[in-house]
């Protein structure tokens, strides 16, 4: 009897034990804290890449079409104007000064100068194949980096060059920023970069993720 009444009294009425609540509650708000972290960190370089293709896409399009911003109206590729020619041809101090212009305006330069503007634009845009992205992007950076060769004082002609920085003008920093978002994966969020990866060539050859 004495038993029975002790079991049965302490299925009676308890206080509320708030130890076992807050031991469960602390670590699920910490997983999910750090889950809105980085969701927000994936979209802020979701966002940062879809900025970075429309760069290149921007690029792309002016200078086949001839918007009239960087590239005048009835001056586009398609109107018979060279994307390259007046670039690599007004190059003017450099180690690489007379080879520029001796690639500038031949069709192979404008076809590969071009093709790369579209397909890094649309790889970073829907966030796939970004480390080919990010390779193709940052040679082309390099090569346009020493087409204006920042570190000199002054054109080949004497004249001072205006250089703003020695070292870091924006082509590296666009090379750094196509490099960081590839090595994040930038194209889960907003992206294709799931679905890309799935791919029987892609899950063989990672480099073409």
């Amino acid at each position: 009897m004495a038993v029975h009444q002790s079991t049965h009294r302490s299925s009676g009425f308890h206080l509320p034990s708030f130890r076992s609540t807050r031991a469960v509650s602390a670590p699920e708000t910490a997983v999910s804290a750090e889950a809105g972290t980085l969701t927000a960190r994936a979209y802020v370089f979701a966002s940062a890449r879809v900025l970075m293709g429309f760069v290149f896409l921007w690029a792309f399009l002016d200078r086949t079409f001839g918007f009239g911003y960087a590239t005048a109206s009835g001056k586009g590729w398609v109107d018979g104007g060279s994307p390259t020619e007046g670039f690599l041809g007004h190059v003017a101090v450099g180690p690489m000064e007379s080879t520029f212009h001796a690639w500038a305006g031949a069709a192979w330069t404008d076809w590969l100068f071009m093709l790369g503007l579209l397909g890094i634009g649309l790889a970073l845009t829907a966030g796939a194949a970004l480390r080919l992205a990010a390779l193709a992007g940052t040679v082309m950076m390099a090569l346009m980096w020493v087409a204006e060769w920042p570190p000199a004082k002054h054109l080949s002609d004497g004249s001072a060059s205006m250089s703003t920085n020695p070292f870091a003008d924006y082509h590296v920093v666009y090379a750094v920023v196509l490099i960081a978002l590839a090595a994040v994966s930038a194209g889960d969020a907003l992206g294709l970069s799931r679905w890309w990866a799935r791919l029987p060539i892609v899950r063989d050859h990672a480099w073409l993720r």
